[in-house]
């Protein structure tokens, strides 16, 4: 099975926040997933963004691939699992080994 760590959206109409979620690939965007990883509200400010690190390390190890999305948020604060990820060619490369 293909999996995807991506954005769920919830949320009322203009007042939407995201659930950060693992899913088949194939699912809607708002459909089935299989676990909540954690959540990202745009609206405060500064954005609130809230990620089990263990369950997102866990489920990178298991091939799950994070959209775009994820890996900008990542990015943002500050998460950075075992691997980087090469957003061009979307490929994980092994991070440096440190002599």
């Amino acid at each position: 099975m293909a999996t995807r760590i991506r954005l769920k959206r919830m949320g009322a109409k203009k007042q939407a926040f995201y659930r950060v979620v693992v899913c088949d690939k194939r699912s809607p965007r708002d459909g089935r997933f299989i676990e909540i990883l954690g959540y990202y509200n745009p609206l405060t400010d500064p954005a609130e963004i809230n990620i089990n690190e263990e369950r997102l390390n866990h489920w990178l190890a298991t091939g799950a691939s994070p959209s775009d999305s994820v890996v900008s948020l990542l990015k943002q604060k500050g998460i950075m699992p075992a691997t980087t990820i090469d957003e061009s060619a979307g490929v994980e490369i092994p991070e440096p080994a440190e002599a």
